[in-house]
């Protein structure tokens, strides 16, 4: 008799994790290659699969799965300036794989905690912290209903791509920016960027998958407020 596999129980880390290596590579981002990801090359097949696994219909996309442009930036201009998260309290909003949380404790960054709503995606950063040998603390809470809490520098890769998303975060960015934090932002100027509203601190030229992006090649800046 053949024994029938377990769904994913998203209350348990440890069968999150399982999932999460039994369906990605561990890959090196394009821009960012000093740090290792479990990432899917493809991202319809591991859609399809968390959904099968769940038992769900209409899962939230698998963003923890890329390195986003967005990220890739960010991560890049982290490394790059370490001195800027050195000693620091980082709030990494909407962390997806972890990429930008595992670069700012690679800079030297006091701490590191990592936002998302998606428990999978706490999973996956979980799994990507002990793959690059540091550590990152994780959230499930939506910060983005509170006032920013004790954080230094604020960390947001690629979340301008809808609109509601887009004002929580700027007001939430605006918010901790006025408390004294510094917010550093990777955005390709997705549909719902605010223009006109942060500085420009450095530009690059993103590798990323067709199959996400409209181009093999993807101009991202990083942005600055505070």
């Amino acid at each position: 008799m053949t024994k029938t596999a377990a769904r994913l129980d998203l209350n348990s880390r440890e069968a999150a994790q399982a999932f999460i290596a039994g369906n990605t590579q561990v890959l090196t981002p394009p821009l960012v290659p000093e740090i290792r990801l479990h990432l899917a090359e493809e991202s319809l097949p591991i859609w399809q699969k968390t959904e099968d696994e769940l038992g769900e219909m209409n899962v939230p996309p698998p963003f923890w799965a890329f390195a986003w442009a967005g990220g890739q930036a960010l991560a890049r201009y982290i490394l790059d300036n370490p001195g800027l998260l050195a000693g620091k309290k980082v709030l990494d909003l909407g962390s997806g794989s972890g990429l930008t949380a595992i670069a700012a404790m690679q800079a030297g960054a006091a701490s590191a905690l990592a936002s998302d709503l998606d428990r999978l995606s706490l999973a996956a950063v979980d799994l990507n912290a002990k793959l690059n040998g540091v550590a990152v603390e994780t959230t499930a809470e939506n910060l983005l209903e509170s006032e920013p809490g004790d954080f230094d520098v604020i960390l947001v890769g690629d979340l301008f791509y809808e609109r509601q998303l887009a004002e929580l975060v700027t007001r939430f960015i605006d918010a901790a920016v006025a408390k004294g934090a510094v917010a550093l932002i990777g955005d390709p100027q997705r549909n719902y960027f605010p223009k006109g509203r942060f500085q420009v601190a450095a530009e690059y030229r993103v590798p990323v998958s067709r199959e996400l992006e409209d181009a093999e090649i993807k101009r991202t800046s990083v942005w600055r407020l505070g």
